[in-house]
């Protein structure tokens, strides 16, 4: 098949990208570095503590305003340890030279979310966060703030990801629901599509023992983010079980783990992300929009089944979630060609499959 003119681009454009000095890194890559869709970033050597966090502006690079606001600079060479609190901005390894017609946007990565750690990634002359605008050249730099649980990182530490885009790539509503039709892409009887998405909705029944999620412990050890099945979750985390009323409410500032009710399905052609829902709609928000790579919930890639993971936090007063409840919606988005791999063939990807499922560093 032919690849589109526009639309997120595939894992081989992404390497084409470096070959052709669109996209540049202090080091030779990791092998596992390019998903099917996105590209990881690596934090580079430090870590400059800042007192606020701050947007660059159209006249500023970011190495102007850290020259000003940066409190202190920490050595990322051996690792070093990240405070719950504090901000933190990191130069990354990798930085652009897009040409004119191609735009790019990044997220956390799925275990950066699911440990509660705030990532946004600012480009000099920035006006938005995790934006980088079309034909846009220089460096990238990551602003980090773990929220619940002090963390380790070190140089060539990944915990944001990027997509590259050409033109207009996102599905509307009714390409959404003819897709929908013919691939399932919310296992629901009564898809509800609105706002360009589809929504999601929140599973408080319970598993076979009722568990329904799990709540973040304060003044807990360090993570290190590079390291798999490394804790003991009760360390960390206490388990929420639904007692028969299928409600849960959120505590103010509390870091929830919660799963949608519905399966979730990403077709080989296509990525999707999860926006954060209308906090108009109850003071809460599903906290960090996640990508979806091409092959999520796919069964030829061993993911039939797979649901959302979601972080949740409630803001100024306690609410009241209900089994059912709406709490994101998923936006689909064409890619310019089917990646060479897909999420869960072979790529070690920790979350194909999942249900109610903490990030990789805890011990089952």
């Amino acid at each position: 098949m032919m690849a589109r003119e526009t639309g997120i681009l595939a894992d081989r454009a992404i390497a084409a990208l470096f070959e052709t000095g669109r996209l540049n890194s202090e080091r030779e890559l990791d092998r596992d570095q390019i998903q099917p869709a996105s590209l990881d970033l690596r934090l580079g050597s430090k870590a400059f503590r800042v007192r606020a966090s701050f947007m660059p502006g159209p006249s500023h690079l970011v190495s102007d305003k850290l020259d000003r606001l940066s409190l202190h600079v920490i050595d990322l060479s051996q690792g070093a340890v990240l405070e719950t609190g504090c901000v933190y901005i990191v130069p990354l390894m990798e930085s652009l030279a897009l040409p004119a017609d191609m735009s790019a946007s990044a997220n956390p990565k799925s275990s950066t979310g699911r440990l509660d750690i705030f990532t946004r990634v600012i480009t000099d002359y920035a006006q938005e966060f995790d934006k980088i605008p079309s034909g846009y050249s220089g460096p990238l730099y990551l602003e980090i703030s773990p929220r619940t649980f002090p963390i380790v990182v070190r140089r060539g530490s990944r915990l944001s990801q990027i997509r590259f885009r050409v033109g207009q790539s996102l599905l509307g509503e009714p390409e959404l629901l003819k897709l929908h039709e013919s691939e399932t892409l919310v296992a629901s009887k009564q898809p509800n599509v609105s706002g360009g998405g589809i929504a999601l909705s929140i599973d408080l029944s319970g598993d076979k023992d009722g568990l329904i999620g799990y709540r973040g412990k304060h003044h807990t050890a360090v993570v290190d983010v590079d390291e798999k099945d490394q804790h003991d979750i009760f360390d960390f985390w206490e388990p929420l079980y639904s007692r028969g009323r299928n409600e849960l409410i959120l505590d103010p500032d509390e870091f929830y783990i919660l799963v949608s009710r519905e399966a979730v399905h990403v077709p080989p052609d296509y990525a999707a992300e999860m926006t954060p829902f209308d906090p108009l709609v109850g003071e809460f928000r599903v906290h960090y929009a996640g990508f979806f790579d091409p092959g999520f919930g796919h069964a030829p890639a061993g993911g039939r089944g797979s649901r959302a993971v979601l972080e949740v936090r409630s803001h100024e007063v306690p609410f009241i979630l209900e089994d059912g409840q709406i709490v994101g919606r998923l936006v689909y988005e064409h890619m310019q060609e089917k990646p060479a791999s897909l999420y869960g063939s072979g790529l070690g990807s920790n979350y194909q499959a999942q249900g109610l499922k903490l990030s990789k560093h805890f011990r089952i």
